[in-house]
């Protein structure tokens, strides 16, 4: 199954470290971050749970659950985490699924055979509470995530949501934002952007962010 942005997540009910999780009722209405990994006791993916961990305030302040995926049992990913917390200075506060079957795996279509014929690669999605897909990103075994990038995704995510802006080229909290093209009714710009706009081209116009 191909996952695309606009999608609905599947659902699904999978064990986890910390319990049984039916997933859209686990996520509620909030944003998720569903990212997957090869196996326990992986090195780059033992510094990944570690850093989601040490974010847990930027992802409660932007109204996001992290949610792990791993194709070994409950057991593994236990004695894993007391690792994790250990070597990585945090305590693992986030739930990590247990997916031996590979019912979720093959849900989102994390088993690629050019990779592994039997481990996940390593993805992520990005869920709003709609429980619609709004990115999907796969790395390499040998490139740990950027969660910077992560975080500056979803800020996007949630301010273009709610406002008819777009965000340029290395966009950042705090910078300039661009107008939709497709907003042309000069009073309702005028109502939406009060900081005014700086017109580059017709098609180009930046404002100030509009929600700081």
């Amino acid at each position: 199954m191909t996952l695309r942005l606009g999608d609905i997540a599947p659902d699904f009910t999978q064990q986890s470290s910390t319990g049984e999780i039916r997933f859209h009722e686990w996520a509620g209405d909030h944003w998720v971050v569903l990212f997957s990994h090869p196996a326990d006791f992986t090195p780059v993916c033992t510094t990944e749970l570690g850093k989601t961990a040490k974010l847990k305030d930027e992802f409660a302040r932007r109204n996001v659950k992290a949610l792990a995926i791993s194709v070994d049992p409950v057991e593994s990913h236990l004695k894993w985490i007391a690792d994790i917390n250990d070597t990585q200075e945090t305590t693992v506060n986030f739930p990590i699924l247990a997916d031996a079957d590979r019912k979720v795996s093959e849900l989102y279509d994390l088993i690629h055979p050019n990779a592994s014929t039997t481990a996940t690669v390593r993805s992520v999605f990005v869920i709003d509470p709609a429980k619609k897909i709004r990115l999907t990103l796969t790395y390499p075994a040998s490139t740990g995530r950027n969660f910077n990038e992560i975080l500056r995704v979803i800020d996007s995510l949630q301010l273009t949501e709610y406002h008819k802006v777009a965000t340029p080229a290395d966009w950042e909290h705090g910078d300039d934002v661009v107008i939709v093209p497709s907003l042309q009714d000069e009073a309702e710009i005028a109502q939406r952007f009060p900081k005014g706009y700086r017109a580059v081209r017709p098609y180009l116009r930046l404002t100030p962010q509009p929600n700081l």
